[in-house]
């Protein structure tokens, strides 16, 4: 762990050795990441001749250190981008003239900063709030468990990364100024209409006008009458120059009130309680339904598939995965599918080939009696 550490901003000087300084100059205002960490050149490597210089050291009246390599772990890692993403936020000066926008997908983000027209403040949450336990969200605890439960079932890449790009965009989102109209994306899906509520539980403090853009419901009302008929459930779906009419078309609408403000947040409060760790969309409501809501559907479809494709042949976790997605009555988040599938592996009733490292490495048949 950081042993000791040192603000001479923009600079951050580390010790983590008694006699290695570590310096590291902040050169943006955005929050990093370990990755980010990884790659950058910002770095320096200083050496003492005894711990107690620290305290008066200066990198810019000493000569770094050359040609010496030097390693730290995962955890040190995650606590120095912490540490480093804390000075960022105590030194940003934030400048937007633009309004913020808000969506519940780092992808769907990258659509509207595509799509909409500068100046503007795009902003996406990294989590897919339909799954996994929730509780206080904005709060350490709360955060732990649910990443805990996310790395102990969910088969996805981003496990040291999950949790500095939660704590990264509840920064960005104390940061808005004031001044600015702030709008909310989502859909018609569990995911999103969690999100959303989460996003103004987060914004309860703030006196910015909120605005809700439901871009499904936008997109059957101006898109899909002109083009060919298109069930759109989620933001994602949409296509960047689509996006930028849809705001267009619902940028005049009046803000939400103080009550309306209050009732999606009691509404989120009132999630944050809940046990189950699988919510679907359903007549216009979020429900939470048991765990094992999609293992007969799952099993139905690859008996299904099998009956295609022969009796004893595997089929790609993909073909699975994808075909769920398109005959699902209810949306649900691919990266539950697949651990329901793999839970359905360990009891018994699928057979595997290859290894479950990622949605896309294995294959599975139904289990012979």
């Amino acid at each position: 762990m950081v042993i000791k550490t040192k603000i001479n901003y923009p600079f951050i000087y580390i010790l983590m050795d008694p006699t290695i300084v570590f310096v590291y100059k902040i050169e943006t205002q955005n929050y990093i990441t370990v990755l980010d960490l990884s790659r950058t050149e910002a770095w320096g490597t200083f050496e003492l001749e005894q711990e107690v210089e620290f305290e008066t050291f200066d990198h810019r009246k000493n000569k770094s250190t050359q040609g010496r390599t030097f390693f730290a772990n995962q955890d040190d890692m995650v606590l120095l981008v912490e540490f480093i993403n804390q000075q960022i936020q105590k030194n940003r000066q934030l400048r937007t003239n633009g309004p913020v926008h808000i969506v519940s997908s780092e992808s769907t983000a990258g659509s509207l900063k595509s799509g909409l027209l500068r100046p503007k403040t795009v902003i996406g949450f990294p989590d897919f709030l339909s799954i996994g336990p929730l509780g206080k969200l904005d709060e350490k605890m709360a955060q732990t468990y649910r990443k805990d439960w996310l790395i102990d079932n969910i088969n996805f890449e981003q496990e040291t990364e999950y949790p500095i790009k939660f704590s990264n965009t509840l920064r960005e989102i104390e940061d808005i100024p004031s001044e600015v109209p702030i709008y909310i994306w989502y859909g018609n899906n569990a995911n999103e209409q969690v999100c959303m509520r989460f996003l103004i539980h987060l914004l309860k403090d703030k006196t910015n006008k909120l605005f809700l853009i439901n871009s499904t419901d936008l997109y059957e009302k101006h898109i899909s009458t002109q083009k060919q008929p298109l069930h759109i459930f989620n933001t994602s779906q949409i296509e960047s120059q689509d996006i930028k009419m849809l705001f267009e078309k619902n940028n005049k609408d009046t803000p939400l009130s103080d009550k309306e403000r209050n009732h999606l947040q009691l509404e989120w409060e009132a999630l944050a309680k809940t046990k189950e760790v699988l919510r679907i969309w359903r007549n216009g409501e979020i429900k939470g339904v048991p765990e094992d809501h999609v293992d007969s559907p799952i099993l139905q479809m690859i008996e299904n598939l099998q009956k295609q494709q022969g009796n004893n042949v595997f089929i790609k976790i993909g073909e699975v995965l994808g075909e769920l997605i398109v005959q699902l009555e209810e949306f649900v988040d691919i990266f539950y599918l697949e651990y329901r599938i793999r839970h359905l592996i360990y009891s018994g009733f699928l057979e595997i080939k290859g290894i479950p490292k990622s949605l896309w490495n294995y294959s599975i048949r139904m289990r012979n009696e």
